[in-house]
């Protein structure tokens, strides 16, 4: 058969809609048949990797050795030519028998490869005889080689993630993906640890199946499933849409990571038994399995609880126990398990799944145990997986089952929804101390996103499952009003505190009458830092955690019937130093500070003329020398009495490491103010590829937030992250009639959320209908420029004082 031929007989195989396994297997067999047409000798053709497991997907690379005996003459290229005529990615290698075990011996990749040798055409003795060498030796070396691979694929983990918890996962690489089950038919292979075989073998399919369709939805060689191909992937496999295959894909990653985490720990104890040590604990140590963060590690065969032991590194369940008679025993043996720091066994899981069902309300013990889980901070991670792995988790909490494995929209989030919970609890179980009632922090952290898996708010169907949940936990009806008030308000104090003014009465009043007492307040506020923390790192900056304190102070001061505490002072004595100098020259002036050492910012004191469109000029130069904007404050004042200053405080950071003399920021500054320094053009000639859209971010929208402030209107503005960004806000305001009072201004992730208080020329709030033009006026800005203001981070509030 000819290139053309194979190509078209290949194509018409693919056309077919066979089932995914039968498409795998007839690819293979196409292929296997013409490889043996092609190949005359001397020699073996033999199939490795992928291709030697019949693996194959639309696009996948063919992976071949040709081995030749000692002194025969290579003519490969007569073989690899046709192959790449026919329009297939090729990797391939020429060895002798012994080469090939010799290079396998070195390299740990190619031994995997040879692993799977499968003979194609001529002498099969030629390929027997390697992977007989190869077998033997990888058995004999188990103790060198298994700690390498599970090296390479901690690595491989750094690199690439963790399938399960990616929005864009890469099928093959990503740790739970098709490498892990290489590694593990690997470790099979070498005689010492098999993988736990429930629901494996599905996943395995699962993941297959994806790349299949995948490579067909893409028609390219790709492994990452991008967000943009998840519909089309969805499709190819018959399901409803994206988000329900990603969730199909996180299901399947998270049982190969299991099966990994088991496996390795079983490998650790047999190589620690043969190199003659106490089974379990030095080959754990050695192999870098153990996950105890601190605190006595237990004696091998001490009781953990009533009925839960430690045995060769594990918690077990206790000779005698009778599962089926004891339904808080899951609960008891997690805590257990966590508090020592110790993972669950399988075996015991799976002993547990015989357990019968909590009674509703639960009783005493099956609560404390539960928040003894939680409370065990980052070591009830693992345990909570083993339980996942028997899905006993969801028949303790049915509602569990609706945000399992369920993707976050948002590329905020680094982890699904019930890993999202469970990282909240873990941060919350470090602030313990730092409430009256950890119980309740605890519980909430884990209830807080339950709603995710309703249609509409997700704090509002949150606030129902809260209570409902709280009520079968066997909290009292009080506890159980303060979980639901927690979740209904969860992300209150964040959005509060990064939108809105503390000072204005408006902004504390809804607080205040959302929280209700002092201490939901106190409990808020640290799963409002526990659940940023564990959002991701964009989200819980130091800046943010500032505002969300200061607005603490001041509803706690109101709930407290104190007077909030006064405003802070804005102008210091460097900035009230430049205002003078602005002052007496007429001219803009303006100083950099830099940052302690190590520190990636610096901080630019700016003083010139008030007029409206300062601030935004000063900002288009800043974004012009692609400055960075982290941090803003600015004022107004008198220093000499004779005409307002405008001084602006920004902390900033420089896009390419090193900032720009203040000379040079001061030259164009003058230049800007004076009209000779054309900031449009030459931002627009600088970014001119961000003009054309691009698909998924949706377009940026300016509105007016009624009952927002009770001393000006609230223009609340979201656009997509960008160069330029503050600086054409500043000049579509100024377009606009109205004058800035003061800003609010964060970024979350690619999202800027900006908040404006303004006022008209006379000082008041805007008319509805002004207010509508100005936020009108600000999108057609946006909308014909470039979205935003990349890197421009999220400066403090800033304000205008009369």
């Amino acid at each position: 058969m000819t290139p053309d031929g194979f190509r078209e007989a290949r194509a018409q195989l693919l056309k077919q809609g066979l089932p995914a396994e039968r498409e795998r297997l007839s690819l293979t067999a196409l292929t296997d048949g013409w490889l043996q047409s092609l190949f005359e000798g001397p020699g073996a053709l033999a199939a490795v990797g992928g291709y030697g497991r019949r693996e194959l997907s639309p696009y996948s690379d063919l992976d071949v050795v040709l081995l030749l005996p000692k002194g025969a003459a290579p003519d490969a290229e007569r073989l690899w030519y046709p192959i790449w005529d026919a329009g297939l990615a090729l990797d391939h290698s020429v060895r002798t028998p012994a080469e090939a075990a010799a290079l396998a011996g070195e390299d740990i990749k190619v031994a995997l490869g040879l692993l799977d040798v499968r003979h194609l055409a001529g002498d099969p003795a030629l390929t027997e005889s390697v992977r007989t060498r190869v077998l033997a030796d990888w058995r004999a070396d188990a103790p060198r080689r298994l700690p390498e691979l599970r090296d390479l694929g901690r690595e491989r983990a750094a690199r690439h993630g963790e399938l399960m918890y990616l929005l864009e996962p890469d099928l093959k690489e990503a740790r739970g993906g098709l490498r892990d089950l290489t590694a593990l038919r690997a470790v099979a292979a070498s005689w010492t640890a098999d993988a736990p075989h429930d629901g494996l073998r599905e996943a395995a399919a699962v993941l297959h199946d994806t790349r299949r369709a995948l490579h067909r939805a893409t028609d390219r060689a790709t492994d990452r499933l991008a967000r943009a191909d998840r519909d089309g992937v969805a499709a190819e496999l018959g399901l409803l849409d994206g988000e329900t295959l990603l969730r199909r894909v996180y299901e399947a990653g998270r049982t190969v990571a299991y099966a990994a985490d088991v496996t390795w720990r079983e490998v650790g104890r047999v190589l620690d038994t043969r190199r003659g040590g106490r089974a379990g604990r030095a080959g754990r140590h050695s192999l870098g399995l153990r996950r105890r963060r601190g605190g006595p590690v237990p004696h091998p065969g001490q009781p953990l609880a009533e009925g839960v032991a430690e045995q060769d590194g594990e918690a077990v369940l206790a000779a005698g126990v009778r599962p089926e008679r004891d339904p808080v025993l899951p609960l008891r043996a997690a805590a257990a398990a966590a508090q020592a720091g110790l993972p669950l066994s399988p075996h015991a899981a799976a002993r547990l799944a015989d357990c019968p069902p909590l009674p509703v309300p639960w009783p005493d013990e099956a609560r404390e145990a539960l928040l003894a889980l939680l409370g065990a901070g980052p070591d009830a991670l693992q345990v909570w997986e083993a339980l996942e792995a028997r899905r006993l988790v969801s028949r303790m909490l049915p509602d569990w089952e609706r945000v399992r494995c369920r993707p976050h929209s948002s590329p905020l989030h680094r982890w699904t929804v019930d890993r999202h919970l469970l990282e909240t609890a873990a941060h919350a179980a470090a602030r313990t101390r730092r409430v009256h009632r950890p119980d309740l922090l605890l519980a909430a952290a884990l209830l807080h996103d339950m709603g995710r898996g309703w249609p509409g708010d997700h704090a509002v169907a949150g606030e129902t499952i809260a209570r409902d949940m709280a009520g079968r936990m066997g909290f009292g009806k009080e506890d159980a009003d303060v979980l639901a008030r927690l979740v209904r308000h969860h992300l209150l104090l964040l959005t509060t505190g990064s939108r809105r003014d503390p000072e204005d009465p408006a902004t504390l009043a809804p607080v205040v009458e959302a929280v209700g007492d002092a201490g939901t307040l106190e409990l808020l506020h640290v799963l409002t830092e526990a659940d940023a923390l564990a959002t991701g790192p964009e989200v819980w900056t130091d800046w943010r955690a500032q505002q969300v304190d200061a607005l603490v102070e001041r509803v706690g001061a109101v709930l407290a019937g104190d007077a909030p505490p006064p405003p802070a002072e804005t102008v210091g004595a460097e900035e009230e130093r430049l205002a003078v100098e602005a002052a007496r020259t007429g001219e803009p002036v303006l100083t950099v500070r830099p940052g302690s050492e190590g520190a990636p910012s610096a901080e630019i004191l700016l003083a010139g003329p008030d007029t409206d469109g300062f601030a935004a000029i000063a900002a288009g130069v800043l974004a012009l020398h692609r400055v960075a904007v982290r941090a803003a404050a600015a004022d107004v004042i008198d220093p000499l009495g004779q005409g307002p200053v405008a001084v602006l405080a920004w902390t900033v950071a420089a896009d390419r490491g090193t900032l720009p003399a203040a000379a040079r920021l001061r030259q164009d500054l003058v230049r800007a103010l004076g009209g000779g320094l054309k900031l449009e053009s030459r931002l627009a000639k600088r970014d001119e590829a961000a003009r054309t859209p691009r698909p998924g971010f949706p377009e940026p929208r300016a509105v007016a937030v009624p009952g927002a402030s009770a001393t000006a209107t609230v223009l609340e503005v979201r656009a997509h992250d960008g160069p330029g960004l503050l600086h054409r806000i500043g000049l579509a305001l100024g377009a606009a009639g109205v004058r800035i009072q003061r800003a609010r201004v964060s970024t979350f992730g690619a999202d800027a959320v900006d908040t404006f208080y303004v006022l008209d020329p006379d000082g008041a709030p805007l008319s509805p209908e002004a207010a509508k033009a100005a936020a009108a006026t600000v999108e057609r800005e946006l909308r014909g420029a470039p979205g935003a203001r990349g890197g421009r981070g999220e400066p403090r509030e800033s304000r205008t004082r009369a």
